[in-house]
């Protein structure tokens, strides 16, 4: 079961997580950064990088990563010589090195936010949550001061190890998902930030998900507590609105229902079970899975698999993947509303290490 391809560019891609370094700088499109070929879903597609921006063999614990992507760019960790200040390039913007990190820990719980209110002010963030202390630190690079900041946030959240799976941006503010406790959220362009804080839904990132769909927060589960027959439950609760504590059970359907429709059988999948990769940016009703080779999506209203495709990723090897190798990124107007050929630098953001 493959999708035909489309007549115009997509408005939204499945992006790998870890880019690809080509051989040399002449390997891209002559003047650029950065090179992207859009794939329309399933397929996946995958940022190219020169290696001047990663000179290194990338490795297992050392390679280029996306770690957000949304309708105003893309934050990109890569190994480029330490940058001492934002390098922005003639408008129309297409890449910005941001100064070394020193204070952050870890990079994946780094994400960016655009500020709502409009024009060129991005923020880009990182929460630390510590154990046994009645605050936390919030590191930011925010393009108004054009260098790293530590904001102290008194800590209003329950004590616990608090692992972030996930980093949203959402309603102006960034969203911290730990998929087996809940989402803790801020304004990072807020003077005195202040954290909320929800509950996921009722614990790997190869079961859970969350990210945004129809605009948004969505929370996709694995699970057999709800089924008499003991049988894999596949759910799809909604967040309300930002404000909201609890969350509502939208969509839900067992595996072997998935199984039984002939949709999924035409696809030749095994009845296996799968690997959650994302939800739909769009139809909160379709969830993409990682299943063998292949990356299939289900509609969970009519249990029929409507896309199935093999898929490629730069890493890890089949038996490792999980969500967080790929991004459901819905393309800004410049990317989706043009040819693919002369938008394939314009990427924004690029983050030095």
């Amino acid at each position: 079961l493959a999708s035909a391809p489309p007549s115009s560019p997509p408005s939204w891609v499945i992006l790998g997580s870890i880019a690809r370094v080509c051989a040399a700088d002449a390997d891209l499109p002559p003047g650029a950064d950065l090179s992207l070929a859009l794939a329309p879903s399933p397929r996946v597609s995958l940022l190219t990088v020169p290696p001047r921006l990663f000179p290194d063999a990338p490795t297992a614990r050392n390679f280029p990563a996306v770690l957000a992507a949304d309708p105003s760019g893309l934050l990109l960790h890569a190994n480029q010589v330490r940058a001492t200040g934002p390098l922005v390039t003639p408008p129309p913007p297409s890449t910005f090195a941001i100064p070394e990190p020193k204070l952050i820990s870890e990079r994946a719980f780094l994400s960016l936010l655009l500020h709502p209110g409009g024009g060129h002010r991005y923020v880009v963030a990182e929460l630390r949550l510590v154990v046994g202390r009645d605050h936390t630190y919030l590191y930011c690079f925010c393009s108004d001061v054009s260098e790293w900041v530590e904001k102290v946030v008194p800590r209003t959240i329950p004590h616990r190890l608090w692992v972030p799976d996930a980093v949203i941006a959402h309603h102006g503010r960034l969203w911290w998902a730990d998929l087996s406790f809940g989402l803790v959220t801020c304004d990072p362009f807020a003077d005195a930030p202040a954290l909320g804080y929800g509950e996921a839904a009722r614990v790997l990132d190869r079961y859970r998900v969350v990210g945004l769909s129809a605009g948004k927060l969505r929370f996709v589960d694995m699970y057999r507590n709800r089924d008499p027959r003991g049988a894999l439950q596949v759910g799809v609760w909604t967040q309300p609105d930002p404000d909201a504590t609890e969350w509502t059970l939208e969509h839900q359907v067992s595996l072997p229902d998935i199984w039984a429709d002939r949709s999924y059988k035409a696809a030749g999948l095994p009845m296996k079970i799968p690997v959650l990769a994302l939800i739909h940016p769009k139809d909160p009703a379709v969830v993409y899975f990682f299943l063998k080779d292949h990356l299939f999506g289900v509609d969970l209203r009519s249990r029929s698999v409507v896309e199935c495709e093999v898929y490629e990723l730069v890493a890890p090897d089949r038996n490792l993947v999980a969500t967080r190798f790929v991004h459901a990124w819905e393309l800004p107007p410049s990317l989706s509303s043009s040819s693919v050929d002369n938008n394939e630098r314009r990427l924004k953001y690029i983050i030095g290490r």
